[in-house]
């Protein structure tokens, strides 16, 4: 269950404010087909988060538990710092309008996840929890409790939203997954 939860909330966090989520409010104001909107931003999470929880995964057991911890312990710590630096959207996206809600956005999201927050994000989680499966459903999840909204109630909702409040909570998040992962892998008594 950590694994679900600690994915679902670091990844929702992590999102507020991130290019993915300006790419939500930019595809909402250009599209009315909001289911063909939400299918394509999911579909094209799972397809980029899975294989991301799966490569954590596969470091994870490559190396020792104590480098291990050492690595990504000390990666939340920096995606801490790396969430306090606010995204812009891309302007490249407008070549993609033409296919459609599902087409645009499956493939605008898949583009904009690489190398993203919250795929690296994902990537540490998989490196940290078990089972995998949950680390997918919740960074999934994350996403679509980020984007979802803003889909529905796009510029209402941003005009709205803390946007620094949330990238402060999120980035307090991470520094205290990386401390407890660093304390956990060196098995300090406390």
């Amino acid at each position: 269950m950590d694994a679900l939860l600690t994915s679902t909330f670091s990844v929702a966090l992590a999102e507020i404010g991130d290019k993915t989520q300006l790419l939500s409010l930019v595809l909402a104001t250009r599209f009315s087909n909001r289911i063909g909107l939400i299918a394509g931003i999911f579909l094209a999470t799972v397809i980029n988060h899975a294989p991301s929880a799966w490569f954590g995964e596969l470091i994870a057991g490559l190396i020792s538990v104590e480098l291990l911890s050492w690595i990504v312990g000390g990666s939340f710590l920096l995606m801490a710092g790396w969430l306090l630096i606010p995204d812009h959207e891309d302007e490249e996206e407008s070549r993609f309008m033409a296919y459609g809600a599902f087409l645009a956005s499956l493939i605008l999201f898949f583009i904009a996840e690489i190398g993203d927050k919250t795929q690296v994000a994902t990537v540490l989680l998989g490196a940290r929890y078990e089972p995998l499966g949950a680390v997918v459903v919740g960074s999934t999840l994350g996403m679509m409790i980020a984007n979802v909204p803003v889909i529905y109630a796009g510029n209402w909702l941003m005009q709205r939203l803390p946007l620094n409040a949330a990238r402060w909570g999120a980035s307090l998040l991470f520094v205290g997954i990386g401390l407890w992962t660093l304390l956990e892998g060196q098995k300090m008594p406390f």
